[in-house]
């Protein structure tokens, strides 16, 4: 039998070559946008908050909106308190958005592959997933940062 590490993350598809595992603690809310427009806002208001959204997947040949139900879908991640961004939100691009208990067996670290801003990167059933540093993500946007080309 597998061990579980215990840790339930959320699978995030950010991009085309851009995956997050997000411990599920740390996501709010997924968002669905009704919107004609083919990108995401910069910005949403989410529970009487603005809430700035970042979009890995600008100018990716992975759609944000679908086409046939037009809307797209903003992941909402919780902030550390005192903060000058207390939430922010990414743009979700393409399939693979659920929910999964990390197994030892199944994972496969894979530190070399680590994009910016994240703190680690692993293979999981043929996937590779970052490992998103939401604090350092959390900073930068909140002092003005590009974090997302």
């Amino acid at each position: 039998m597998s061990e579980k590490t215990g840790v339930c993350c959320v699978l995030l598809p950010c991009s085309s070559g851009r995956s997050w595992a997000v411990p599920q603690r740390c996501l709010g809310e997924i968002v669905t946008l009704s919107t004609t427009q083919d990108e995401p806002p910069a910005q949403i208001e989410w529970r009487g908050e603005a809430v700035p959204v970042i979009d890995f997947g600008a100018g990716d040949n992975v759609p944000w909106r679908d086409q046939r139900g037009g809307s797209g879908l903003v992941a909402i991640i919780l902030g550390q308190r005192g903060e000058a961004c207390p939430y922010f939100g990414v743009a979700v691009r393409g399939g693979g958005l659920g929910v999964s208990h990390l197994v030892d067996s199944e994972i496969e670290d894979m530190p070399e592959a680590a994009l910016d801003y994240a703190t680690a990167a692993f293979r999981m059933n043929g996937n590779l997933y970052q490992v998103p540093d939401l604090l350092a993500l959390q900073r930068a946007i909140g002092t003005g940062d590009v974090v997302a080309h």
